[in-house]
């Protein structure tokens, strides 16, 4: 089927698509123009949103494209350089001492540059967990994580295991970095007659966003403590509590680690925030627009980290701690590990600044990223979370 796609209302300031990404998009946008006529014309954004990110081949997550780093579309801390990994080493030492031992389980490693950093800094630390896995169901991003690890040696690639569902009776650490972010999320509408979700339709050769059907009554019931006008916009993560839920089913003892960029949920669902927290990433360029170059580009959403805490209590772990990305990578030293690597060259100096920068300047990731610590069997509290620790305002 051939679809008239309109490719005319993208922001002036995104670079072109290449003929590989136009090819891409436009057969992803064939795909998913399919379920809708198969749907009776409208899908529900999460079913999008995870067509778009993962559709087999297709999908931002699924296909080839460079994704991290310079070359990608967007840098995660530990592309930036090793300080954010030899900070987690030490909070990770603490967690699996504290426990007797026990593995080390990141899910979505993305390049595989964290898992070989902080296997590295666990190494000269005299302090390697029994076995590092790594959860990821992608074959691309699989073999490029082996790419990244296989460059740090033998002594780290025979400690890792590749594991593409939940392994049983885990004991050990549990690493979520920038990964719930990309889970596919509910959008909603506050309307006259209740929360409804929102769908996706086509018409006119682009994607539309539509009133879709009534929302989860639970939803309802937890919006309507904040009082939000009508017209307000925002996302729901069930896929991101069913994950807590998920991780709290399979651990016998142990902490998980979120680390991502969103708010407790006073300041998620805050009457100024009327238009949600969708973001979407192309080439180092930010824009709120998920209906085009569907397949390359990234789609995200804050965290409700609030919703985090509830899921992971109702599902038996405990709150550990709650603080800025800043706030923990102090906690565990970063500055003086900064201090005991300034690069002797000027160029390599300016690389390390910037690298400090965003990992710790309230306008890059130290304010906006969050750190939670859920755990089980671990009481606290943790080194990660002794500068600050504002559990209270979850």
């Amino acid at each position: 089927m051939e679809l008239p796609l309109n490719r005319h209302s993208e922001p002036e300031r995104l670079p072109p698509l290449s003929d590989e990404e136009q090819r891409q998009s436009d057969a992803l946008a064939r795909v998913i123009v399919d379920e809708i006529e198969r749907a009776g014309g409208i899908i529900e954004f999460s079913r999008y949103m995870e067509s778009v990110l993962y559709a087999p081949g297709l999908g931002y997550y699924a296909s080839g494209r460079q994704k991290f780093g310079e070359a990608g579309d967007f840098v995660t801390a530990p592309e930036l350089g090793n300080l954010f990994a030899r900070c987690m080493a030490r909070q990770a030492v603490e967690i699996l001492d504290r426990l007797g031992g026990g593995s080390i389980l990141e899910v979505g490693a993305g390049s595989g540059a964290l898992a070989a950093d902080l296997l590295v800094e666990m190494g000269r630390l005299g302090a390697l967990p029994d076995r590092y896995l790594i959860l990821e169901t992608s074959a691309i991003l699989q073999a490029s994580q082996r790419e990244t690890l296989s460059r740090q040696g033998v002594l780290v690639t025979q400690r890792v295991d590749w594991l593409r569902t939940w392994p049983a009776g885990f004991r050990g650490l549990v690493v979520a970095n920038e990964l719930l972010d990309a889970l596919p999320v509910q959008r909603f509408c506050v309307a006259a007659n209740g929360v409804r979700l929102l769908g996706v339709r086509w018409d006119g050769g682009r994607f539309h966003e539509t009133t879709f059907d009534a929302a989860d009554p639970r939803l309802s019931e937890r919006l309507a403590t904040f009082e939000l006008p009508l017209g307000y916009i925002s996302e729901w993560h069930p896929q991101a509590h069913a994950w807590v839920r998920s991780v709290a089913d399979m651990m016998d003892a142990g902490v998980v680690l979120v680390i991502d960029y969103g708010f407790p949920a006073h300041e998620f669902y805050h009457r100024d925030r009327n238009r949600g927290t969708l973001m979407c990433h192309y080439r180092h360029r930010a824009h709120d627009d998920p209906y085009i170059r569907v397949g390359v580009q990234d789609i995200t959403a804050h965290v409700d980290f609030s919703a985090c805490a509830s899921a992971g209590r109702e599902a038996g772990l405990e709150v550990l701690g709650y603080t800025q990305q800043a706030a923990f990578l102090l906690s565990l030293g970063l500055a003086q590990l900064a201090d005991q690597e300034v690069p002797e060259s000027v160029v390599d100096r300016v690389t390390f600044a910037q690298q400090l920068k965003i990992l710790m300047h309230p306008s890059e990731m130290g304010e906006l990223f969050k750190v939670i610590a859920l755990g089980k069997g671990v009481a606290p509290p943790l080194a990660g979370f002794q500068l600050s620790d504002h559990r209270g305002r979850l």
